[in-house]
């Protein structure tokens, strides 16, 4: 655990953090005015968000849980906080987010934030992956002490290492990378991804 990073994640970090409701809330009010989130609001940053909002909605209406992770999440008897560090624009939070989001509502014990990767850097640069800002990355606290518990993202393991696989392919252009990652999440329905909750979860608990 970085003791930087959990005294970086202050309370007042997360009494301003966004709830789901609030994140999607503000993306909408950004699109009206022809905007994103953070500093680059050019017409493909804003059909990469306009894509997402079409891929968190859908979402939305189509995960479901499966027996054994439901069943751990109610059964949790400790109170966490996930602070997810995320952006508009970034197709793998749109992917990711709403089965994070389920996972949150069927435990009373977590509590899930959101917060703007751009705007927190210091925080983000304590939660690289290979060196890299890569996002969604969630942060596990402990609710009471904001002890930091454990870390997932940016991805589930099996499309982050098909990821790279394609990226450092040559013949996959940046267009087919990105065409063959959101094809992966369309196929596999979060499977990967709540598969490694349940472990996370069993490892996290105290």
């Amino acid at each position: 655990m970085s003791i930087t990073a959990e005294k970086i994640i202050t309370e007042e970090i997360i009494d301003h953090a966004f709830t789901y409701e609030e994140y999607r809330d503000m993306i909408d009010d950004l699109l009206e005015q022809a905007k994103t989130t953070g500093d680059n609001h050019s017409d493909e940053m804003i059909h990469y968000t306009k894509m997402n909002v079409q891929r968190m909605s859908r979402w939305d209406n189509r995960v479901e849980l499966n027996d054994s992770l439901a069943n751990k999440l109610n059964n949790l008897d400790e109170d966490w906080i996930w602070v997810v560090l995320t952006e508009a624009w970034c197709g793998d939070a749109a992917q990711n987010i709403p089965a994070l989001v389920k996972m949150a509502e069927t435990s009373e014990n977590i509590d899930v934030r959101f917060i703007l990767r751009d705007q927190n850097l210091d925080i983000m640069d304590e939660y690289l992956t290979n060196g890299g800002r890569s996002i969604p990355k969630l942060v596990c606290l402990d609710a009471e002490t904001l002890e930091e518990i454990g870390t997932w993202g940016p991805r589930p393991e099996m499309a982050q290492q098909k990821a790279m696989e394609w990226k450092e392919d040559d013949s996959v252009s940046k267009e087919e990378w990105a065409k063959n990652l959101h094809k992966w999440y369309a196929k596999n329905r979060n499977k990967e991804l709540q598969k490694e909750f349940e472990q996370l979860i069993s490892e996290w608990q105290n």
